[in-house]
Formats: C-alpha cells, structure tokens, sequence
C-alpha cells in the first residue's frame, strides 16, 4: 500500500499510480535471522507509525520519471531483502522468508506545479505520512513509495520501509546505491550476506554460541545495572511521553573539539563522544554508571556491514563512570564498547523471556531508556531531508517536528566532522526545551574541555552548565537504583486492592537506619547464585490484609504487573510482611514492626 501526502496538503494534480515490474532474481527460502525476528515481534504488537521507518531521496536535476522507476527497479532485483516477504498464519509469528525472483511494486506519483513550503520539510512530510498502517508481513511489497515530481520533473522520492527488512543503515545504502545508478555508475558486486545467508550463519554452531554469550551479558547487566537511567521525581515511564520534538545541533566547534580530544586521548573519535555521550547522561540522571542501546553496533562485521536488511538488535552498554577523569573514562569507554559489540547478536525471543523472568525476579521493570545511534561512519549516512551543504554554522541548534518517542533520549550522530551533527529527542517530561539545548551544547563543551586537557569528573556541572537530577532526601540508591519508597507504597497499595500499606528501608549490615545506604551493589554479579535477603540495603513493604487471603507471592505479582506503567523510582520490596491489622500510627515503621506476623516472604520464585 503506498500512502499519499499529509491530508492537509493540497495536490493541484491528482495523484496517479504505476506499477513497476521486476525480473531476474532467483527465488529462495529459509529461516528469518535474529534480526527480523526482533523486528517482527514489535511490528506484530506496536503501533505502526513507532516501528515503521521511512527516509527521503532527493532526484539531481534532469533525471527522468523513467530513470527513478529503472533505478528502483534494479535496487529490487540487486537486493533479496526488497523482494523478502513472511508468511505466516493469523495470530502466529513467522518463522520463514520467502525471496520472490519476480513480482510488482506501485510508486504513487504527486506532480505539483511548484512544491509547497520548504520542499525538504514537505517530502519529509510525505514519508513521515507513509509510515501510518502496518505492513502485512506476507504480501506486502516492503517499501511505501512516493515519487514527487513539478512539471512531471522528479524532485524526490519518500519512502517508509518495513522495518522487517530495513534499518537506518540499510536505508543508507539504498540511498547511496539510488544516487549512484542516477548518475549512471555501475554498482560493485555485493560483499554482505543476504539475509538467508546471515540466517545459516547465525544458526550454525559459532552463531549459536555467540547468542548465548549475548544473553550471559545482556543478563549480567539486566541484573546489576541500573533499571531506569532518569529515576526522578518528574520522570515517566518510557513511552508514556507521546511524542518528542527533534533537537539537532550543527557544530564545527563541536567537530574540531571532537578531532583534538581524540588527538589528544590517542582514542579514535567514535570512543571520545561515546565517553562524553555516557559521562553527560549520567552525570545529567544522577548514575554511578550509563546505560544506553547502540543500534547499529552489530554492523562491525563485514559480511553484514552492508547488507540490506535489519540488523536491529541492540548493542547494550554498561559504562561505569566511577572515575577520576575523563581520560580514565575515555580509556574505559573503548574496551567496555567493543564488549557490547561483541554481545549483540542474540535470539530476541529468548532475551525478551529472559528479561521478564529476571526483572520480575529483581522486582524491577528495565527500560530502555538511552539510545545512541552513531550512524556517521556509514556510507552516504542517514541525513534526512536536510541539505547535507549545512556545514558553515559554527553552531547552530534547531528545532524540527515532534515524532512518537518510546523511549526518553534518542540521539543519532549523522557527521563528525566537519562539524558535529547530532539529532536528539528527548522526553518533555524530562527535559524542558531550555535543558534539552544546554544538553546538547554541554556536549561540545566538555569535548572542546578534552581537547584543552583532562577533565576532573567532578567538574562535569561546571564545564557543561548540565545539573543532575533533583531527588528529595526520601529517595534512596538501593540494588544499583534509585527508588522512591512513597512511591512504591502507593504503587503496591494499588497492587493490593487499596489494603494499608508501608515500606521502609532496612539497612544492610554496614548502614544505617537513616537512608544512607550506600550504592547498592549486588555483589553476585553473574546471577547465578542470590545474595542473602538481608545482606544489603533494601526494602520492606508491611501489609495490612486483615481477612483478605493475600500471599507475599501473590503481593509481588500484583505490583510486578503494576511497575511497567507505573511512576518513576519503582522497585519491589525485598521482603513482604503481612499482618491483621495496621498499628495506631501507620507512619511509623517501628509500630509495623511490632506487629504479630502473619506472613512473611520475598514472593519470589528464587532469591535474589
């Protein structure tokens, strides 16, 4: 199905469409890879407009209508994953692709007289439009396609893609690959795996040892790790921000501060601006440690570096950013990458299962709430609609329209040099406009402070003017989180059909009863054995149940089932209590403890 413009657009000429036929690939099947699985799991459950992806091609002047369709034509035939559909039963997932060696595609042609507004905003319109709807996995060609013309003359193609198929990467190549047969240049052969190929090799026996790796470190992080990076007062879960405006930041300050601190460092410049991506954002949410999502980390390899398809699994990072300075930081930074590199290839199914089974052991709900997709080393990267000729500002921040954020800071890294582009999204509930720029620009302020010299950690608010998260003194840093007990209180009051409900912090051995407690560490750090309920700093929730038969089990289930919508700084207690009745005065904890227990336990199926 291809999408026309955005209904509030006026077309003097009405839309036409055409079908494009394509001959001469060879007909394949086989298993989907880790990859498509991933993406086909979300594009099952979420909302289309979320999982659907789309980008703009501009046409060089005196190209012909022909010419597009010939180019597209052949981009089909030249890359199995175009001419990739999977079928499947209703309310089944698929398990198999099937590669056509011939078939159709429509393009939708909107011929204007002269193109409205600014000509890139509007095409960025038109794909963005396209996006709406899902694709139907077993029949649909995967590309929406749009052909916008004035004077029948092309100006630009919008697409939106199937994200079963494509990621920002493989939209990078196709876009370089159209630009190429436009100006008449032969493509060279193709040097990836298609994606059939990349399944046999993920199901062989290397590929399967490397999915359980993956998971092994996924695991030990999902574990120990903090379980929302902006645990604060005003935070919200992720995805409950509708939408986020786009931020992007053009700086030949921030290029040439990025080129000297890698200089200076000895590091290359991807591993600096990972470092000061980390260091600002856990700085910003008040961590011991930074936990971001790099989506194009698995590329690395170059039998997938440039396949078109999706490779959309997750590099997870887990930088510890308990260091003197920023060099120690940097250091740290490239090993801790080329870790998570190495762990991204897993069997999303089984990491999904995995990360419900341990949350709901830990009690906690892990978000993704950092994503750093740093896509300025592929080829012909992905730059939106926007001349890519921007590159006199010294620095500029601009703000572009709002987009469906499921998740709280989103950044893409588009160019290094030479100047800095990044694009961010970041959640309004989080991030006022003010703080959202004095992000950014504390950025390019602490590179260009690298280029000059080391930069003590502590000195992070007075280099960049980026202050850390504000936390009343109720809040309290257990299990490696943040929590706020109020808040777990009325969560799991909620949990429990409104009975009385109290939490309070216990103190490990070496704390405190005045919530100081520590950072939290588990100790257990391969989540095979469970530290002894009481060896840490932790919660316990006393509850009122009076007649009603309620287990600490059954307690847990009812706010594991809570902690996912609920607000910020939510963690399950490490021990339930039950007693009959409340005591005289329910604020205080010591009246709780007096109590005839009924019930006690840490409704869990195992310790943690």
């Amino acid at each position: 199905m291809n999408s026309p413009a955005p209904e509030d657009t006026v077309h003097p000429i009405p839309p036409r469409t055409l079908t494009v036929t394509y001959t001469g690939g060879e007909k394949r099947r086989g298993p989907i890879t880790m990859g498509q699985a991933n993406m086909i799991r979300c594009i099952l459950r979420d909302d289309p407009t979320h999982i659907n992806i789309h980008d703009v091609w501009p046409v060089p002047g005196g190209v012909t209508v022909e010419a597009v369709l010939d180019a597209l034509r052949a981009l089909a035939v030249r890359h199995e994953g175009l001419r990739t559909t999977f079928p499947h039963p209703p309310g089944t997932a698929p398990v198999d692709q099937i590669v056509a060696a011939e078939g159709t595609f429509t393009v939708t042609v909107l011929d204007h007289t002269e193109l409205p507004g600014d000509p890139a905003e509007y095409a960025e319109s038109v794909a963005r439009a396209a996006r709406a709807g899902r694709f139907a996995l077993g029949r649909e060609f995967p590309m929406r396609i749009t052909l916008l013309t004035v004077a029948g003359q092309p100006a630009y193609v919008a697409l939106a893609f199937s994200h079963a198929v494509a990621d920002g990467s493989a939209m990078a190549i196709l876009r370089e690959e159209f630009t190429e047969l436009l100006a008449g240049k032969e493509l060279p052969d193709l040097a990836s795996l298609p994606p059939v190929d990349l399944a046999a090799v993920e199901a062989s026996p290397a590929g399967l040892r490397k999915s359980e790796a993956s998971l092994r470190y996924w695991e030990r992080i999902i574990r120990t790790g903090p379980q929302e990076m902006f645990a604060e007062p005003r935070g919200r879960r992720p995805g409950t921000d509708k939408e986020a405006r786009q931020l992007t930041l053009r700086s030949r300050r921030g290029g040439r501060a990025l080129a000297g601190a890698a200089r200076r460092t000895g590091h290359p410049e991807a591993t600096v601006l990972m470092a000061a991506w980390c260091a600002l954002v856990a700085h910003r949410a008040g961590q011991d440690s930074c936990v971001t999502a790099v989506p194009s980390a698995n590329r690395f390899h170059a039998r997938v570096a440039r396949s078109v398809t999706t490779t959309s699994q997750d590099a997870l990072l887990h930088l510890d950013v308990r260091v003197e300075t920023f060099d120690a930081l940097v250091a740290r930074t490239w090993g801790a990458v080329l870790n998570a590199y190495r762990h991204s290839q897993f069997d999303s199914v089984r990491l999904w299962e995995m990360i419900g089974r341990v949350t709901a052991e830990r009690g906690s709900h892990f978000g993704r709430d950092v994503v750093f997709n740093d896509v300025s080393a592929l080829p012909a990267p992905l730059l939106g609609t926007e001349a890519e000729e921007r590159d006199g500002a010294e620095q500029e921040l601009t703000w572009g329209p709002p987009q469906a954020l499921p998740t709280r800071l989103l950044a893409f890294t588009y160019r290094t040099a030479p100047q800095l582009h990044i694009s961010l999204w970041a959640a309004p509930s989080l991030f006022t406009p003010e703080e959202a720029e004095g992000f950014l620009s504390g950025l390019v302020l602490l590179l260009e402070a690298a280029a000059s010299g080391d930069v003590p950690m502590e000195a992070l608010a007075g280099v960049t003017g980026v202050r850390p998260a504000e936390r009343g003194p109720d809040w309290l840093r257990l299990d490696g989180c943040w929590v706020s007990p109020d808040a777990v209180r009325e969560t799991l009051g909620r949990a429990v059909g409104g009975l009385p409900v109290h939490v309070t912090g216990e103190p490990g051995p070496d704390g405190t009863g005045d919530g100081t407690y520590g950072t939290g560490a588990t100790g257990d750090t391969d989540g095979t054995t469970g530290a002894a309920v009481d060896a840490e700093p932790h919660l316990t929730a006393y509850i009122a149940r009076g007649e009603t038969p309620l287990t600490p089990e059954e307690a847990h289930r009812a706010l594991i089932a809570l902690i996912p919508a609920a607000g910020s700084g939510v963690l399950a207690p490490r021990r339930y209590v039950l007693v009959t009745d409340p005591p005289a005065d329910p604020d205080r904890s010591d009246a709780w403890r007096r109590l005839k227990t009924i019930d006690e336990g840490t409704g869990r199926g195992r310790q943690v």
